[in-house]
């Protein structure tokens, strides 16, 4: 044997010893590119989509039987933006988004492109150039998609659009819903003052994920001569609005059988020169519908003033009330308003850099804007006692659930230190102190921290965006919660038990408050009868359902077959179910005065027309 066969004999061995020392060892992987995003569900949203922006209702695609991470959708597409996402109900969740911002979706199509995923910013999203019905492909394991047109939109089915109310929205009205006249059973007229700005109208007042009537392209022209096209939409999306180039009196007429609008110029009018001062210096924090409104002085529309009293925080001014538009601001970042005045009196009028004016001591203050020689100034009037920011708790284990709106206020006379006694359910809560879901929130350390009988699992606390970590309620009942901020720690103490009393909620078209979760219609429970609430109150023609969290993604109670009919001989079927799907809801077919019932313990409705 020659000595190349004896090495490779060697060899051989070796080679046998090393796989016999590997056995049962685990192979090792390696992985080259993303991983599979796996999900069960997934939405998008924009107003290029059925939904339009609507994150609670966002439009669903549907996974494909060959591959359950493949997910398609075809139907039709508005000009627009979009955006998808894997779960509703929260801006903060990271979304799937194009590489590059504004990726076209058009009839040329799109082929196997690759996206991303992230939450936050850089907020990029498609954009659908033009509208039509599209074949939509995302392939979650790959991390790619495609785009195909398929065909033109159809034209709009015109029904007559039944309604005992319209309301008409927009720049003029600082977006607050006023009625409009009803002359017949379709037509609708608003004379009035209207300045220069954009429009739409509505059938429910305080609802923005209501279809809007509208123009079927956006930027229709009103002024003197008329509108430019009288034909009209009714939609959820795009967000389509009329403009008004001129401001004026004027008498605009709806057809809700035809869909189409009349505009009739009667007069001029000059709407009243006025600023918006939004800040947290300001007592309405950065909400436009509590901005600080500081009217023109007489006979002067450059010159603005205001006595009042501002807080330590930052503060700017705008003649609109929109974020996007620009903002009369200090030349230099954080400019110092305080009890010698404003350190710069120069001031200037745009979009960006954010600067803003920094009250560093509290007080009355008369502040002066000056458009004309664009110059400010700040008169410090007297010392205010400060008043500390109050804490606002939210969750679906606080009374106001998820609703910022109706969060639990805790208020304090000691800095740094919040004390709440209260009763809390089983679920989830976290604190702010700005009413803004894109704002730090304070929250535990980890995921799921929970509350009970016996305290909280661990006292650390962070101030963070995300991750989306809450306190966990485990054991319902009556707690002392205390918050330290200098500390970063929080406490919580049970007291005692308490009967939780969940709230129950009716919406629809058949209500009031329509299809908005927050002018949901509250029913009242019953004393001594576990689970029975009851509400009496006109019922118009529409669909209901019941809930007990604002949350559509949320089971809903509701009939146990679709369109279960309430009229004056009460409800057709008394039985009801819980549930997510199929979205069954009663059907109200005579309007009127009556008394609902339900009962969700024996998951029984009863209705009694009173009229």
């Amino acid at each position: 044997m020659n000595f190349k066969n004896i090495f490779s004999i060697l060899s051989a061995f070796i080679m046998l010893a090393v796989l016999a020392g590997c056995d049962g060892e685990k192979e090792l992987i390696i992985i080259d590119g993303n991983l599979p995003i796996k999900t069960s569900t997934l939405y998008m949203v924009g107003d290029a989509t059925p939904n339009g922006w609507s994150i609670d209702a966002p439009t669903a695609l549907n996974p494909t039987d060959e591959d359950p991470l493949v997910f398609t959708w075809e139907g039709p597409l508005n000009a627009g933006e979009m955006k998808l996402c894997l779960a509703k109900g929260s801006w903060d969740n990271p979304f799937i988004r194009p590489l590059n911002a504004g990726q076209i979706i058009g009839k040329e199509g799109l082929t196997d492109e690759t996206f991303k995923m992230h939450a936050g910013d850089p907020d990029d999203k498609w954009k659908v150039s033009e509208a039509g019905v599209y074949n939509l492909r995302f392939d979650l394991r790959n991390w790619t998609m495609s785009a195909a047109f398929v065909r033109d939109q159809d034209a709009p089915v015109i029904e007559p659009i039944v309604t005992d109310e319209l309301y008409i929205v927009g720049t003029f009205s600082d977006w607050n819903f006023l009625p409009m006249e009803k002359k017949s059973d379709f037509i609708f007229v608003y004379e009035g003052e209207i300045a220069a700005g954009e429009i739409k109208v509505c059938t429910i007042s305080g609802s923005w994920d209501a279809p809007f009537i509208r123009p079927e392209s956006n930027g229709v022209k009103i002024d003197k001569n008329g509108v430019e096209s009288d034909a009209f939409v009714h939609s959820v999306s795009p967000d389509n609005k009329w403009v008004v180039a001129e401001s004026g009196i004027y008498r605009l007429t709806f057809d809700l059988e035809n869909w189409t609008i009349a505009a009739e110029y009667i007069g001029e009018f000059k709407p009243a020169a006025r600023l918006f001062m939004i800040g947290e210096a300001t007592d309405g924090g950065w909400s436009w519908d509590a901005a600080t409104v500081i009217e023109a002085a007489a006979g002067n529309d450059n010159l603005f003033v205001w006595e009042g009293e501002l807080g330590r925080g930052t503060f700017k001014a705008s003649e609109v009330k929109d974020f996007g538009a620009p903002f009369y601001r200090p030349s230099t970042p954080n400019c110092e308003v305080s009890d010698k005045g404003v350190a710069s009196h120069e001031m200037v009028f745009t979009e960006s850099p954010d600067d803003q004016w920094l009250v560093t001591v509290a007080g009355k203050y008369r502040l002066t804007f000056n458009t004309a020689d664009m110059t400010f100034d700040a008169e410090f009037l007297d010392n205010a006692p400060e008043l500390l920011p109050s804490l606002y708790m939210i969750g679906e284990a606080t009374a106001g659930g998820w609703s910022l709106d109706d969060a639990t206020e805790i208020a304090t006379d000691t800095e740094n230190l919040y004390v709440w006694e209260g009763v809390l359910k089983e679920g989830t809560m976290k604190a702010c102190v700005t009413k803004d879901f894109s704002a730090p929130f304070y929250r535990p350390a980890s995921a799921n921290c929970e509350i009970s009988e016996n305290g909280v699992a661990d006292h650390t606390m962070v101030f963070t965006t995300d991750p989306d970590d809450q306190w966990k309620i485990v054991k319902a009942g009556k707690y002392r919660l205390t918050f330290n901020m200098a500390d970063m720690t929080f406490n919580a103490e049970y007291l005692e038990s308490a009967t939780i009393v969940a709230p129950l909620y009716m919406i629809g078209d058949a209500t009031a408050g329509g299809w908005s979760l927050d002018d949901a219609t509250e029913l009242t429970p019953v004393d001594g009868v576990d689970g029975e609430y009851t509400w009496t109150g006109t019922l118009r023609l529409g669909a209901m359902k019941a809930c007990t969290k604002k949350d559509f993604s949320a089971p809903f109670y509701r009939p146990s077959a679709a369109d279960v009919e309430i009229s004056e001989n009460g409800v057709a079927a008394p039985d009801m179910v819980y549930t997510a799907d199929p979205d069954d809801k009663w059907k109200v077919v005579k309007e009127g005065k009556y008394q609902i019932t339900l009962n969700i313990k024996a998951m029984t409705i009863k209705a009694k027309y009173l009229d």
